[in-house]
This record gives C-alpha cells, structure tokens and sequence, in this order.
C-alpha cells in the first residue's frame, strides 16, 4: 500500500486530473486513456509491457442510482486495464482512479490470456509468411515459395488444445491463397495450420492432415464490381431510395444520453460488448418508468460441426476472444446507414498505449417502421378509417470477425418495444477439398474444391432489468390447451386453450429450453406493480424465436467452454461484475467453473422478487449452401422485447396519424371521399400514362 501511495504522489505531481465526462457512464475519452496509460507507465517504470485493454470500469448499480435518484455522490470514475508483461506468463490485471490518478487492485493473474486485438491479427499473417516449415507445406501444396507474399491467413483463438493449455498466448492460423491481391482468398483454401505464439511470434506446430489436398486450381470466384461485370453485368432497373427529414430527426441526444418518443437511456461501447444500452426509462405520461437497467451482447459462439482432423477447435466465442468494440468497422454515410445520422466514435489503445479511434463506430438514426396501428369499418365501405405510421430509432455497429460481418440493430419502437436485429453477411469459413471429395454431411461443396462446414451462430443477450423499478421475477409463459377432454363440463367443444405462466423460483427452475409447440416466451414481471384493468404484473415479454440448441455434445470442449449456449434461458442473482457467461478470460480457457457455470453453483439461488440477471440464447444454425458464396447474402435474425399489462392501453395511440375519418365525418362529407396522408408531403404515383404524379396514401 505504501509503494501504490508513492506512486499515486509521482502520478499526481506529473499529471492532471482530465475533464470528468458528462454522464458516469460514458466510455473513456483519448485523454483519460492517456492518462490511465501514463499512470501505468509510471508503476512499470522500464519493464516491458504491452497494453491489452484501457476501459471504463462501470460503477456499480448501486451507487449509480445513489447518484441519480437519492442524490448522492457522483460515482468514482474508475478504468479498468488488461497488460502483458514480457517474460511473465498471464496477464496484469488493475484499476486506476481517474479522480484521484492512482493504481488500485493490481494484480498478476496466471493460466488465463487476454482477449485477441486487431494487432495480434496482423502480426500473425507476417510470421507465417518467413516461418521456414510453414513454407515447405505451401511448396507442398503448390505455392512457389517465392509466392509467400500471396500467402494469406485468418488468425483464429486455438479455441482449447490440451497440448498448450492456456499457457502460451497462441492462435491458429486458417491458411489461404490469392493469385491477385483482389482475388477473395475463401477460393483457395489450404489444408495445413500452424500455430503461432502471440507474443513470442513465432510458429510452434503445424497441424498437418493425414489425407493432404493440395491447392485449387480453379478460377476464382470474386465478388468485387469489375468481377461482377465481368461475369453478369449489373442490373439497370434498381432506382435510388432516398430517407429524407426535412425538418431533422425527432430524436434528441445531450452527449450519451439519448431521449426518443418518451424513451431516454444512455448509449455506451466498450471493446468487447460494442454498445451497452443502460438506465432505459420511458415517460409514461409524466410518470418516468425504470424497464431496463442494462442490456448487451454478452457473449457469442460460433462452433462449427466437423469433427474430422483439427475442425473441432473451429468454435470461435467472438466477443469474449476478439470483442465487438475491437473489430468494429468505421460507418459509411448513405452506405451502411442512411437517412439523417448521428455517429458515436469510439476510442481504445494500441499495444503501445496510444489512444486508438474509430470514427463513426455507433450509427443512430430513424427508419419508417410500417404501420403501426390501423382500423377500417366495412359499414360505409371503409371510408370510416384510422392509420398511424410508425418510426423506429435504430441504434447500430457492424463488426467483422474474420470472415464473417456481424450487424447489430437495437430498435426502439413507439408502442414501448424494443427489438434486437442481428444480420450476418461477409465470407462463409472454407476448408480445402479434393476433386470429387464428398464433403456431406459435415459440409457443402459450394464452389469446385471449396468445403464450407455447417456451423451455428448463437448469441448471449444480457438483460439486467428494472421493470417499473427494483427487484423482478422471470415467467416461462406456455400456450396451452385445456387439460378437459372434448365433451367434458368443463370443455364441450374442445377448444379451450390458455396461457400458462411458471414463475422461476430457483436458478435451476430458469435453466429452460425454446419449445415452438407452446410457443414459449418470456415475462419478465415486477410483482409489486399490478396492471389496474388486467389484475396482472407490469412486465416486458421475450418473444424470441431463432432459438436453436448448441449440436455439440454436453462435456464437449464447445460445451465446456459456452455453457449459456446449452440453455434458452439462464437466470442468476445480481451480483457485480457477473457481466460475461464464459467468464472473463476467455481465450484458451477450458471452460472450469467460471461465468455462468459458476454463478449457477447447485441452483438453490432464489431469484424470485429480486434484483436479477437474465441470459437469453438466440441465433441459428447454418447448413452452407452455394447461394452463401462468395459473399452471403445477410440472413436476418430477430427478437422482440415488448410491454405487456405494463401500459393501461396502447401507448402509442398519441402518435399523429397519418389519416383519420370518423363515421360522423364520413357522413357530414356526404360519403367517402379521396383520403390523402396528413402528414406525407413526398409520397407520389408512378408517373406513367395511366396515372399522374400527386401526394396520397391511398385513394378510394
């Protein structure tokens, strides 16, 4: 303690405290990283190190809502910081008080490795290239050894390898070819991979099958625009669809904090979750009602279903070993978002310690939704009539993992939803085949001699909620038909069906699965807070459908290592820090019991009525087919988050209709008349011929 005063004495004579940020949850500015790397810097003094991870470290929940709603003290700005240290096995691991410009909490952590950063990736494609054994096998396979510059490779986390352990920081490298730079490598596939040491960059093994392929010599198959031209040309009837707002976005943003159609929370990113959506409310006329106290991706999976030669480590957890704030893209306007846009950067650190920026990290803007409400009377030919539009915030980020292109849209919607989309699009993983090679049923030829394996994509959402305040409960809600048989007292015409909802009492009640046959969704309820109409809890249902199975085997190092991924639905206690179901160090762990396995012990936590946490497994499984190359299609994936008994009537009904006619309307009209939209100004026919141009929504 004495040595850490004398430090902080150092710090504090040399440094300035820097601005405190607007709200005690943004994410760290260049300066405060700068500042927590200089206080660092200080402590090691001339050691070797190499900065892994600068982030904030959140306040608690408590002292958060201290702060914001029993006026208390602003919560202590805190950063949390990953290091290695050459010649030192494991990481570095402590918190600097950004107020006070002092290191707390340092420690030494053995047999566990820091999450993978684009450096790390870079580094690895070089090494392979001069490594003496890695050439012989491109020679072996085909390649002059003059041509390693058109070597390429894809470094992957070695997932779990008995032979290494956690030990060594290593990756694996998914070995490629390319004839021309803007060749897509996923063409030629090699069948050999090495493994590299991270920080001693140098190759260690090289896996090798017993059945060799060597490289195609197929024509590539690329996707690029002369490559499109080349071979199709493009299509000449796509027109140009504009988002235009000409009086701007209904949205209002004070730094983070974010207020929409009666929603206000605060937008964060951080290096591995990418955005962290907290302290959601919504102004429920006048009455400000807590829902959420933070929601994220947790964590993913993506293990592949091969179980020949060295495919099995193929299961990459891509927000626990590379992070989806580390491999965001920077945003295109019009491109991959469009309209009228707000950007959020988003800021990190180099190996070195200097502060890193992606600009336009977090896309914000607004979408038409459809219709959000509509109802028409047949009894005057419809002319008696209600529609209301409706639109969406979208709040985005796009990361690329490798191969693959994930993009996350959190929607928020009028009615008091909020839906989850995730696309995924980018390169299907290849793995080399020889001419007539049957590759079913583990994968498909999609292309002469490329094998794309099935795989899944399975996602961990973290929901932490507040619905209408603290301490909720979670119900499984079933569909169910009446239990009494055709021609009972109870059911005479056999059609008696009803909701049946099972409230979680226990940690282990909660370790749940998707079952279409009931139509299985979530309530998350607060049985303090009952709905005056329905006689039932406020509450905010899950209805999530793509909710597939991990196929890999219970004891399964894919099992092992994404035990969430074996549940729909795990519920635990609140506690601090219980932010990642496969635990913090993710990299080359085995799967102990750590994370989820470890917060769910013997199952006996009570988490009825209390401060809880829900993770929620979603996403699909992927037999490839040729349609998917060389660049898929997005193949969409959705939840829905959505108010039930916790409004007294649709919350959405003062949005301004676009038109509306009552019956005495109709009739003091004299009968039905042209309807033309209130509010839309741009709307026109297709001018041609038969139709002239003019602003309406319908026409009767």
């Amino acid at each position: 303690m004495e040595r850490l005063q004398q430090i902080a004495s150092q710090a504090t004579a040399s440094l300035k405290a820097p601005a405190p940020p607007q709200h005690p949850l943004d994410p760290l500015s260049p300066e405060e990283i700068s500042a927590v790397v200089a206080i660092v810097k200080k402590e090691y003094g001339s050691r070797k190190i190499s900065f892994n991870t600068v982030t904030l470290r959140e306040p608690t929940k408590k002292s958060y809502y201290e702060w914001k709603e029993h006026n208390g003290p602003v919560p202590p700005r805190m950063a949390q910081f990953f290091l290695l240290e050459a010649g030192k096995a494991g990481i570095q691991e402590g918190i600097v008080d950004l107020v006070n410009l002092n290191i707390t909490g340092l420690q030494h952590i053995e047999g566990v490795q820091p999450i993978l950063t684009v450096e790390d990736l870079q580094y690895t494609e070089q090494v392979i290239r001069t490594d003496p054994k890695v050439i012989e096998q491109c020679v072996l396979s085909g390649i002059p050894a003059e041509d390693m510059h058109k070597v390429y490779c894809d470094p992957w986390t070695i997932g779990y390898d008995a032979r290494w352990g956690s030990a060594h920081r290593l990756q694996q490298a998914m070995m490629y070819y390319r004839p021309h730079e803007d060749d897509s490598q996923y063409n030629f596939p090699l069948d050999f991979l090495p493994i590299v040491d991270t920080e001693e960059k140098k190759v260690i093994f090289i896996d090798i099958p017993e059945v060799r392929r060597p490289l195609s010599k197929q024509p590539p198959s690329n996707f690029y625009p002369s490559d499109a031209v080349k071979k199709y040309g493009y299509r000449t009837d796509v027109k140009p669809i504009n988002i235009t707002q000409p009086e701007g976005v209904s949205f209002k943003m004070t730094g983070n904090i974010m207020e929409w159609s009666n929603f206000k929370f605060h937008i964060g990113f951080n290096y591995r979750e990418g955005i962290v959506l907290s302290d959601i409310t919504f102004n429920d006329h006048g009455n400000v009602r807590p829902i959420f106290h933070r929601m994220s991706l947790a964590e993913m999976v993506v293990p592949y279903g091969d179980p020949s030669f060295k495919h099995y480590r193929k299961h990459a957890l891509d927000i626990g070993e590379y992070g989806a704030g580390y491999m965001t893209n920077p945003l295109a306007l019009g491109c991959d978002c469009k309209g009228v846009i707000k950007y959020l950067d988003a800021h990190f650190c180099d190996r070195s310690g200097a502060p890193l920026t992606v600009k336009h990290a977090v896309c914000i803007h607004e979408e038409d939704e459809g219709i959000l409400f509509k109802h028409s009377d047949f009894r005057d030919d419809f002319a008696t009539t209600i529609v209301t539009r409706a639109t969406r915030l979208i709040i985005s980020q796009i990361f690329t993992a490798a191969n693959y292109e994930y993009c996350i849209y959190w929607n928020f919607l009028q009615d008091g939803s909020i839906r989850l989309d995730v696309k995924l699009t980018g390169i299907l993983n290849t793995y080399a085949a020889n001419i007539g090679e049957v590759t079913a049923p583990w994968g498909t030829t999609v292309y002469p001699q490329v094998n794309a394996h099935n795989h899944q994509h399975l996602f961990s959402l973290r929901i932490d909620p507040r619905v209408d305040g603290d301490n909720n409960s979670v119900v499984q809600a079933d569909v169910m038909p009446s239990e009494h048989p055709l021609g009972s007292k109870e059911n005479p015409y056999g059609n008696g069906w009803y909701g049946k909802g099972t409230v979680y009492k226990t940690v282990a009640d909660s370790l749940s699965q998707a079952n279409a046959a009931t139509a299985r969704t979530w309530d998350i309820i607060n049985p303090s807070s009952i709905n005056k109409y329905s006689g039932k809890p406020a509450s905010y249902k899950i209805v999530s459908m793509q909710t597939p199975m991990m196929m890999a085997k219970e004891g399964s190092i894919q099992a092992n290592r994404a035990p969430w991924a074996r549940y729909t639905t795990s519920v635990v206690k609140y506690e601090e820090d219980r932010l990642y179901p496969s635990g913090v160090f993710v990299p080359q762990s085995s799967g102990p019991d750590i994370g989820i396995k470890k917060w769910i012990g013997d199952g006996t936590d009570n988490i009825e009525n209390t401060d809880l946490i829900l993770f929620h497994t979603f996403g699909i499984s992927h037999v490839p087919a040729t349609e998917d190359y060389p660049l898929m299609p997005s193949e969409p994936i959705t939840l829905l988050i959505r108010p039930r008994n916790f409004f007294t009537a649709n919350p959405a009904l003062d949005i301004p209709p676009s038109y509306a006619k009552t019956t005495s309307e109709v009739k003091a009209e004299g009968g039905a008349t042209e309807v033309k939209s209130f509010l839309d100004t741009t709307s026109r026919y297709v001018s041609d011929n038969s139709t002239s141009a003019g602003s309406a929504c319908c026409k009767k």
